[in-house]
């Protein structure tokens, strides 16, 4: 049972953590960013199962985050706007009537530059050419322009 106490409590302790990093590492993660996930999945496992290295302790773990992760993807399609918008998050506009919203990119750690790759990528030269740009929960961009809108 202590495994399955640990397994919830480190859960909750990396979603919290997760949603703390801001969006922009979850839409295209950086190599140091991928590291840093993985080496904090390798040290909560060994706090969570501590010396137990046999197959029902880990499948005992891997279970309790598997039915955690059930759980609040429910949570979040019966209750989206009260719970679900916590856990998952909502989308965020970033450019506004082709203005770049300083403050939103601010709060979720994203610089100028990578909100300029991301416009590229999407097919756009200029943040002028952008009626909305909305970070989404997971991580990408959606841009709109004004010709999109008007279709």
């Amino acid at each position: 049972m202590e495994i399955v106490i640990r397994s919830a409590v480190a859960f909750i302790i990396l979603l919290i953590i997760t949603r703390a990093s801001g969006r922009g590492t979850l839409g295209e993660l950086s190599a140091f960013d991928l590291l840093v996930f993985i080496t904090m999945g390798d040290l909560i496992q060994q706090g969570i199962t501590q010396n137990d290295t046999s197959l029902v302790g880990g499948l005992l773990a891997v279970g309790t985050m598997a039915a955690l992760a059930v759980g609040f993807g429910y949570i979040n399609t019966k209750w989206p706007n009260k719970v679900g918008s916590k856990i998952i998050g909502f989308p965020i506009v970033v450019i506004n009537r082709g203005q770049v919203v300083s403050e939103a990119l601010r709060r979720e750690r994203i610089s100028s530059g990578e909100l300029l790759v991301a416009l590229r990528q999407s097919g756009y030269l200029q943040v002028e050419d952008i009626e909305m740009g909305v970070l989404e929960p997971n991580g990408k961009f959606s841009f709109f322009s004004k010709e999109d809108l008007r279709s």
